[in-house]
This record gives structure tokens, C-alpha cells and sequence, in this order.
């Protein structure tokens, strides 16, 4: 007996080395499967094109804006690009943020070479410039993107009333900029430039506008595709709007009282070779 006692605790040694080491496989086993699936999901997964930097409109693209990163093949865009090579040179006509798919939908055809604005007008329509102000630009709210409606005051030769009107509604603004222009103490002075889309008709509208009044800028939510038809504001209008009803006063009543009106009658009268009239009050 004394001598199976001194093997009980080399057997209870054993069972915990043995139930150590199946609980410290099963625990490697758990740790490594993440790695499989992972390599799993690489080996099906898809280089695609993307921006290393926010691309605005107009960019033509260089090969250092580009990189490559997969994408799961359930998850492909419509017009991907595996090759950044093939990309270099085209023109952005819609904005790219950084890490975003560069796709052919985003790009001018490949015939266009040239970037800037002339790259996002569409077919019909013409670039337009007007110079503001930061009041006219809302403080720097309007960026290129954005639409708005136009508004000029203008003064009317015939009787030198100035009316207020929206003369063009919902217009896309392609680019915004600032020129440097000398005042009229002939310093320079930064002027904002603001570049509209707009068809030949409300160009010229616009034009008009620019060189006969002053203009101003209202900003419009990119989802209001809405048209509003206004009649103008004038001065009197203005200052007509948000009265209050004019209280009722009561003035006496009038009673006409009725005045008999005094009438008369003429007869002519004839005798022999005399003629005479008599008047007789009725």
C-alpha cells in the first residue's frame, strides 16, 4: 500500500497535464480560426480603384490621387476600375471624397482632355460669372455644388421705382472663386466671382441683371427641385405686408332728407302778328 500511495500523486499530475493540454489546444484552435477566415476573405476579395484625396469636379486625374483596396466581390460598384493606370488623365465631373470608388460614372468620356469647368457643363447649357460680395455669397455658405435662386433689384427708367424680383430659379453653381480688382482708391480689393449653369435665354436675363441692378443669392436645399413664381416686391408692397387689419371706425349715418324740387312752365302765345311767352311756376 505505501507504495501505490507515493504513485497517486504522479497520477493526479498526469490527469492535470492531460486535461491542461487538450483545454490549451482547443484554446489555440479558437485563436487561430479568425486568421483563416480572413485569409479566406482576401483570397475573394477584388482591388478596386479608389481616391487617395477629395476630388472636386473638374480635377484631371494624376496617378499619385489614386490607390487600390479590395472590396468583397458580393459588393463590386457598377463601373469599378482594377487599374489606376488607366485612369490617369480623365477628368472628375462629379465630386470624389477620399477612399472613394472611382467610378466610369464619375468621369467625362475619354475624348474629353481638358478640365476645369468647360468638362462639367452639360450639352445646352453655358457657364455664366457674376461678381459679389460675402453678402451676396451667404459668408462663404455657397459652394460649388450647390443651387440657388437669383434675385436683383432693379429701378425702373419710366418712374425710378426700384422692384425687387426672383429672376431665375433652381441654378446650379459650378465653381466660386475670388479676383483681385483695384477699388476706387485704386487698391487692390478681392472680389468673389460666382460661375452659374444656365441656358442661353437666362443668360442673357442674368447678364441684364448684373449690369443694370444688384443681385443676391438665396440658398436652396439640393432635394427642392420646386419652381415658385413670385410677382416682385416694390416698396410700397413691403412696407404693405404684415399689416394689421385697419380697425373698423364707425362715422354717422347720413339722412338724406328730401327737398321738393320747384318746376315751371313756358307757354308761348300768339296774337295777330305778336309772338310773346308766358311762364307759369308749378
Amino acid at each position: 500500500m505505501g507504495r501505490w500511495k507515493a504513485f497517486i500523486p504522479i497520477a493526479l499530475a498526469l490527469v492535470i497535464a492531460v486535461g491542461g493540454s487538450v483545454f490549451l489546444y482547443k484554446w489555440l484552435k479558437i485563436k487561430t480560426a479568425p486568421k483563416e477566415v480572413v485569409q479566406k476573405v482576401e483570397s475573394e476579395a477584388v482591388n478596386v480603384v479608389v481616391a487617395v484625396v477629395d476630388l472636386p469636379w473638374g480635377t484631371k486625374i494624376q496617378k499619385e490621387m489614386l490607390k487600390t483596396a479590395p472590396f468583397l466581390k458580393e459588393s463590386l460598384p457598377n463601373g469599378y476600375q482594377s487599374d489606376p493606370n488607366k485612369l490617369v488623365g480623365r477628368v472628375v465631373i462629379s465630386p470624389l471624397q477620399a477612399t472613394e470608388a472611382v467610378l466610369e460614372s464619375r468621369l467625362a468620356p475619354e475624348n474629353v482632355t481638358v478640365g476645369g469647368v468647360s468638362a462639367v457643363i452639360k450639352p445646352g447649357m453655358r457657364a455664366i460669372a457674376v461678381k459679389g460680395n460675402k453678402i451676396i455669397g451667404i459668408s462663404g455658405f455657397i459652394k460649388p455644388g450647390n443651387r440657388v435662386d437669383v434675385l436683383v433689384t432693379l429701378k425702373d427708367p419710366r418712374n425710378k421705382s426700384e422692384t425687387t424680383k426672383m429672376v431665375l430659379s433652381n441654378v446650379l453653381v459650378l465653381a466660386t472663386g475670388t479676383e483681385i480688382q483695384e477699388n476706387q482708391d485704386g487698391k487692390a480689393s478681392p472680389v468673389d466671382v460666382y460661375t452659374l449653369e444656365v441656358d442661353p435665354e437666362q443668360a442673357e436675363r442674368l447678364a441684364l441683371s448684373a449690369a443694370e441692378g444688384k443681385l443676391q443669392f438665396a440658398l436652396r436645399n439640393n432635394m427642392d427641385m420646386e419652381t415658385v413664381l413670385t410677382k416682385g416686391a416694390t416698396i410700397p408692397k413691403t412696407l404693405a405686408s404684415l399689416r394689421g387689419a385697419d380697425p373698423k371706425v364707425k362715422t354717422p349715418t347720413k339722412v338724406k332728407t328730401w327737398v321738393p324740387r320747384k318746376r315751371s312752365l313756358t307757354v308761348e302765345t300768339i296774337k295777330g302778328d305778336k309772338v310773346g311767352k308766358q311762364k307759369f311756376n308749378l
